[in-house]
């Protein structure tokens, strides 16, 4: 029996995802490992290859078709021996699921509707019917249920549904109470009322794409779930800028060039093996200590962030943290980081402090227990522990806390043992 290729997860998150391109069309023979399709997530956009070989039978989802959920049946492959006329009986045979590849640069696909999907009756019998008499009925409001077909084993074509006409619709009761709108959803106003609120201004609407409805998402639902509390630290810079610049002079030669973001990185890499109790993430009904410092640094990039994991950070020297950052970033900017190489980790860093800002408090992302906010360094007079007045470089440092994981004292050890690790920057390398 024909065999459906079914939307692969690429990732364990992935629920949805758009069907990019098609590099196969109906016809084309496959083979096992063969590249069939790009397949775009909130995150990237990779290839899938043919599990089995056979001949495309049937495309099911066009290119440029969103939202397709994952395990929907995306096209068709037919064994040796079979033909298009076999399709209908695909229901009867499992679907084999393709492997996810290495991802591939971004690319557009215009448009495109697919076919509706395959219906039956109510008993439950599945009607066979081609993907074009399908649409067409879909277009005149026909039930493929009422149509007899003339095809091969009483398949439905086009003849058969451009023949038939629509059943009337019922009418609604005159008496019938008008149904009530949708509520608003909780976290605001819906499309049509924001519509409303600014239909005498000009304005121009930008749909989200996946990256952006996860990153809604995930954050709404980390706000509300995750019982956050914030500590405060502000943290004299002087040495550490002191020693970083002596470092780079030494470290010229090799191409390497350290910034404040790489010694922070470390500083918590560490922190988190000084503190134990506080390397921990949050799963569910319980919570997972973690031996590693697996510390995760958000990336901007165009129309959202990702947040790529530097794995083992603690064991790393701060030249080795240096490159594989920065490796990380130009491949988040692109698009082509691997999900294990943004997924897991147990804290985070977020670094607003080359845009100038002093300070801010950032969202937990799940199941983390913990992020760093940094803001920027700047010369403020501070009383020294002589009780002079002096000034100093100092940065503000916010540590966002899932209490559920981490109590209030157990954060303040943690937060106290990055501003050491900072503020005494040659006992990073010891």
């Amino acid at each position: 029996m024909p065999i459906e290729i079914l939307m692969p997860a690429l990732s364990p998150t992935m629920e949805e995802g758009t069907l990019a391109k098609w590099l196969v069309k109906e016809g084309d023979t496959v083979n096992s490992g063969d590249i069939m399709a790009e397949i775009e997530t909130d995150k990237a956009t990779m290839e899938f290859e043919a599990v089995d070989e056979g001949v495309v039978g049937q495309i099911l989802v066009s290119e440029g078709t969103d939202g397709v959920k994952v395990n929907t049946p995306i096209a068709v492959l037919l064994e040796d021996g079979e033909s298009a006329d076999d399709i209908g009986e695909t229901s009867s045979k499992p679907a084999k699921k393709p492997d996810a590849k290495a991802e591939k640069p971004k690319s557009g696909a215009p448009a495109a509707a697919s076919a509706p999907a395959a219906p039956s009756k109510s008993d439950g019998e599945r009607i066979f019917a081609s993907p074009l008499a399908r649409r067409i009925a879909a277009d005149k409001g026909i039930d493929l249920a009422d149509l007899k077909g003339s095809g091969p084993k009483g398949r439905i074509v086009k003849a058969d549904v451009e023949g038939a006409k629509a059943a009337p619709k019922a009418e609604k009761p005159a008496d019938a109470p008008a149904a009530k709108s949708a509520p608003a959803m909780a976290s605001g106003p819906s499309t049509d009322q924001v519509r409303k609120m600014y239909e005498d201004r000009e304005f121009e609407e930008m749909p989200l794409d996946g990256m952006r409805k996860t990153i809604a998402a995930r954050l709404t639902e980390a706000k509300q779930s995750v019982p956050h509390f914030y500590l405060r630290r502000d943290i004299q810079l002087d040495a550490l800028l002191a020693f970083r610049s002596t470092l780079n002079k030494q470290l010229e030669a090799r191409g390497v060039k350290l910034s404040v973001n790489d010694f922070i990185i470390k500083a918590c890499a560490l922190a988190l093996q000084q503190v134990p109790d506080a390397n921990a993430v949050w799963a569910g009904d319980r919570t997972l200590k973690l031996k590693p410092s697996d510390v995760a640094v958000a990336v901007a990039i165009e129309g959202g962030l990702f947040t790529p994991v530097l794995r083992d950070a603690d064991m790393k020297s701060l030249s080795a943290l240096s490159t594989e950052m920065k490796d990380l970033a130009a491949r988040a900017r692109d698009r082509k980081l691997a999900p294990h190489e943004y997924q897991g980790g147990s804290f985070a860093v977020s670094n607003l402090g080359m845009f100038g800002i002093d300070n801010f408090d950032a969202i937990i992302n799940p199941p983390h227990a913990a992020i760093l906010a940094v803001g920027a360094g700047a010369k403020k007079p501070v009383v020294g522990e002589d009780g002079e007045l002096k000034v100093a470089t100092v940065m503000s440092t916010t540590l966002s806390v899932d209490h559920r994981v981490i109590d209030g004292a157990l954060g303040a050890n943690l937060l106290n043992a990055i501003k050491d690790n900072l503020e005494n920057p040659m006992g990073m390398l010891a």
